[in-house]
């Protein structure tokens, strides 16, 4: 067991078989050391964590969720493509877009749940620049879809 996976179980996560593409795209893109991880949103094991707008629908809290949610999915990602998350020498950035209704302004506070769940993840390592973003809405009706940009050996 990598140590990232490892941290994970700490946490209390497994990582799911990463969903297939939704669409015409591929999960991961590579080019020379950097891997660029499509949007992910929050799906576990199939389903919706939650489905609806930020400030409408959903709270801060559950749209928290969605985007940790997220993130594992992110990190599913990435351990198909590398084999192991060990190979993760650092996250670059990660792009939170939060479906949200006109007047909610909490998307930073969303988007944590997505970053503060990967620098448990890779500690320093997981300390990553990052865009958090409101949006009239995402694909299957998601909260939330996380995006990654991540430096691998």
């Amino acid at each position: 067991m990598s140590a990232a996976e490892r941290r994970l179980s700490e946490l209390g996560l497994e990582l799911p078989e990463p969903p297939p593409p939704a669409a015409a795209y591929v999960p991961v893109a590579r080019a020379g050391e950097v891997l660029y991880v499509s949007g992910q949103v929050a799906v576990a094991q199939g389903q919706p964590v939650a489905t609806g707008k930020l400030g409408g629908e959903v709270d801060t809290r559950v749209g928290t969720r969605c985007a940790r949610q997220c993130a594992v999915n992110v990190l599913a990602q990435l351990k198909a493509e590398l084999g192991s998350l060990d190979r993760v020498r650092q996250v670059v950035r990660l792009g939170v877009f939060v479906a949200s209704d006109p007047a909610f302004t909490q998307q930073h506070v969303v988007a944590n749940g997505a970053s503060e769940l990967v620098a448990d993840v890779f500690g320093q390592a997981g300390l990553h620049a990052r865009a958090a973003v409101g949006v009239p809405s995402l694909p299957m009706d998601s909260p939330v879809e996380v995006e990654a940009v991540v430096l691998v050996e």
